[in-house]
């Protein structure tokens, strides 16, 4: 019981830090809700699948520890690989991944 008290006084004094936490829909990102929004208004076969196949892949992500945002910016690395061309040679640094 007092470690569920002491969880609430350090949830009370949350900083203003906190306010940038993704926003939770079903224990999801919310933005897994945008389909079944579409799926409200065009009620079809297809855009029940589409909406469950784009559940599951934020699903996935959310397993993995990842952000959209920071899918996005994975799936932008892998595409690109090490080779930046729209650098002149001498500001070309060296690729990391610290995913």
């Amino acid at each position: 019981m007092s470690k569920a008290v002491e969880e609430l006084r350090e949830q009370l004094n949350w900083h203003w830090r906190n306010s940038m936490r993704p926003i939770k829909f079903f224990g999801l990102d919310a933005k897994a809700a945008i389909p079944f929004l579409v799926l409200i208004v065009y009620f079809r076969p297809i855009t029940l699948g589409i909406a469950f196949l784009v559940t599951m892949i934020f699903w996935t992500l959310e397993k993995r520890g990842l952000t959209v945002e920071a899918a996005m910016r994975k799936l932008r690395s892998w595409l690109v690989g090490e080779d930046r061309p729209g650098l002149m040679q001498f500001k070309h640094r060296r690729f990391r991944d610290f995913g």
